[in-house]
């Protein structure tokens, strides 16, 4: 357990990263170096609940398991937003003005289903040997202005607040991940 918590928490930081360059450079540039996070993540072999969770029928993944990775993300991402208040007063306040614009809403958790949707499928074309799906799916989702749990919650943490709308960001990823996987993989 103590592995999978410590790739659980190393991968909130790849994404952390890559959200603190987001934060700090905005569009275009910002969404397209996001990508090193993922690409770290899957690289690397961490446990980032989004990467995971469309794969929990297709593996050996037990549920437990995915709700530890999302606990270890969800610290381990918080912590590293609120270090990363710290550093930068702009990004502090780009980070306040993006949970600003969130709300507790069936348009944010549909942006949050299609984003676990985008990650699905990034991650089984890394998994087919091709890291296209993430040089082309993480700036996708972040430009439609789609909604990831993990990088939510390290945007919470650099606001240094809290916002009911990870909760529709987690279940939004979980299901639109598990979705995609549900209607691609023929059972027979």
């Amino acid at each position: 357990m103590t592995g999978l918590i410590k790739k659980s928490a190393a991968a909130a930081l790849m994404i952390a990263l890559g959200d603190y360059v987001l934060l700090k450079m905005g569009n275009p540039l910002g969404p397209i170096l996001f990508a090193l996070g993922l690409l770290g993540v899957c690289f690397l072999e961490l446990n980032l609940f989004t990467g995971k969770c469309g794969f929990l029928f297709e593996s050996k993944l037990k549920l437990q398991d995915l709700m530890i990775i999302l606990a270890g993300n969800l610290v381990a991402g918080y912590l590293a937003g609120l270090f990363f208040s710290f550093l930068d007063a702009d990004v502090v306040q780009a980070a306040a003005g993006k949970v600003a614009s969130w709300d507790f809403s069936f348009a944010f958790f549909g942006k949050a289903v299609l984003c676990g949707a985008i990650m699905y499928v990034a991650v089984k074309i890394f998994k087919k040997g091709s890291p296209l799906g993430i040089v082309f799916g993480i700036p996708l989702f972040i430009f439609c202005g789609f909604q990831h749990c993990i990088a939510n919650v390290i945007t919470l943490g650099v606001a240094r607040t809290f916002d009911w709308s990870l909760l529709l960001a987690i279940a939004g990823n979980f299901i639109g991940s598990l979705l995609v996987s549900f209607l691609s993989t023929d059972k027979n």
